[in-house]
């Protein structure tokens, strides 16, 4: 009897110690650059720009055909933070209610360390991060609106700074997520890295011989030649932040998802597979919408795994708690998203959704928003417009509904039924936001931090 009882403590602590069990919850860096369409990244068919460690980050993970974003930065963030659609959360440009919960809400419930470096523009002062779940931040229009990249002006948790001596925002945000890497190298951690670059005004990086130290904001710039050095910088960075999980030995534990917050600059046109790719930022035709996506974890995410799903931004929170075996789901918080991690673990398509759906105002003006549901190639507008998007990319040509036929006609009959559900729910919607729109009217100090 003795024998068997050490046996099976012996049993029992080898079952509990064992690698799986010891095993700590996936870290995850989710990195989305501003302003920087599906026609930017190389392995998606651009011609314009080199990103090689984007293609290599593809090409060792998994590359998303078809990740439609929101056409804007704002209402992009509060989709991908929150896992709701805008129809039912989205009060104005340049805020996210206090009211929401976010994904950092979620990762720092569940013990992970969180932390926010990059852009904010969501209003609520210099408590909103600790608000809305992250333990640290470094960030730039948190309270104020100075300079975004050489010698910036931002906010460190609860500090403003002011640099002086040449520095580029991105580069010191980007070394804060670093040194935030190596402080929790063994702690389970959740990062969030919405990226200053490459909006507009467009700028010499640190790269170029025409960086200036001296200049401090951003009047007097903008010439489009500097845009190809940003996204060039954007895969930079992206390519340091792999480099420091490689240094600390967390790359076999960590899924990093790279994306952008909406289509380039309309002022921008690029080459998408030997063709001329025009900027579509703040439009709902695909030029606005559709943006890279990259999921890498080495020996979890397949290497070189195109996916052809439909993901969008309401998708993205599930997934990464799903991911992190965190449940999204709990009174007071019905995210719309599908988690897409089932298509990241399978070398195929898993077709998590058949459609995707789009409420779009910049400003949240209820009775004057866009709303539209779409497969890969056909979308439909609330108002009856219904586009073939792959050959009518501008969507100049309603096609005519009482001619349509085969794969088009099965397309249109499928989204009409599609779009009803979510016009009810924007209806019922409409009341309970437009209270809110009220009670956050905005102040001056506000119109000023948020243009």
């Amino acid at each position: 009897m003795h024998r068997l009882y050490v046996f099976t403590c012996f049993h029992l602590i080898a079952v509990l110690f064992s690698p799986t069990v010891l095993a700590a919850r996936p870290n995850v860096v989710l990195i989305m650059a501003d302003d920087m369409g599906y026609e930017c990244m190389r392995s998606n068919g651009g011609e314009t720009y080199d990103t090689p460690r984007l293609d290599q980050l593809g090409a060792t993970g998994m590359r998303f055909q078809h990740c439609h974003s929101q056409p804007i930065c704002t209402p992009t963030r509060v989709q991908i933070m929150t896992g709701i659609y805008n129809n039912r959360n989205y009060v104005r440009f340049g805020v996210l209610d206090q009211d929401q919960k976010t994904f950092g809400n979620l990762f720092k419930a569940a013990g992970y360390k969180t932390c926010i470096v990059g852009k904010w523009q969501l209003d609520g002062g210099m408590d909103a991060p600790a608000h809305f779940g992250f333990d640290e931040y470094c960030l730039w229009q948190l309270n104020r609106r100075p300079g975004r990249y050489s010698n910036p002006g931002l906010e460190v948790n609860g500090t403003q700074l002011d640099y002086r001596d040449g520095e580029f925002g991105p580069d010191i945000v980007s070394d804060y997520l670093c040194d935030f890497i190596k402080r929790n190298k063994d702690e389970e951690f959740f990062a969030w890295y919405p990226m200053i670059l490459p909006h507009f005004p467009f700028v010499p990086t640190p790269d170029s011989a025409d960086y200036d130290k001296t200049v401090i904001g951003e009047k007097g710039i903008g010439k489009q030649k500097y845009f190809k050095g940003m996204v060039e910088y954007v895969d930079r960075i992206v390519g340091k932040v792999v480099d420091e999980l490689e240094r600390n030995g967390l790359r076999e534990n960590t899924l990093v998802i790279f994306t952008g917050d909406n289509g380039t600059h309309p002022s921008i046109t690029s080459i998408l597979n030997g063709s001329s790719y025009p900027g579509g930022k703040g439009s709902t035709t695909d030029n606005g919408t559709h943006v890279p996506m990259i999921a890498n974890w080495p020996g979890r995410i397949p290497a070189a795994a195109v996916s052809h799903d439909l993901v969008d931004f309401s998708d993205v929170l599930p997934t990464i708690a799903d991911v992190a075996g965190i449940s999204a789901g709990h009174s007071g918080w019905n995210v719309d998203g599908h988690s897409f991690w089932p298509t990241l673990q399978s070398a195929g398509d898993r077709a998590a959704r058949d459609y995707i759906y789009c409420w779009y105002h910049r400003d949240g003006v209820r009775e004057k928003a866009l709303q539209l549901v779409r497969t890969q190639q056909y979308k439909l507008y609330s108002d009856g417009r219904f586009f073939d998007t792959r050959d009518d990319l501008k969507e100049m040509k309603p096609l005519e509904i009482a001619t349509l036929s085969g794969g088009a006609k099965n397309a249109y009959e499928r989204l009409k039924l599609k779009i009803q559900p979510h016009v009810a729910a924007t209806a019922a919607a409409d009341p309970v936001q437009n209270e809110r729109r009220r009670q956050l009217q905005r102040s001056p100090v506000k119109a000023a931090n948020n243009k």
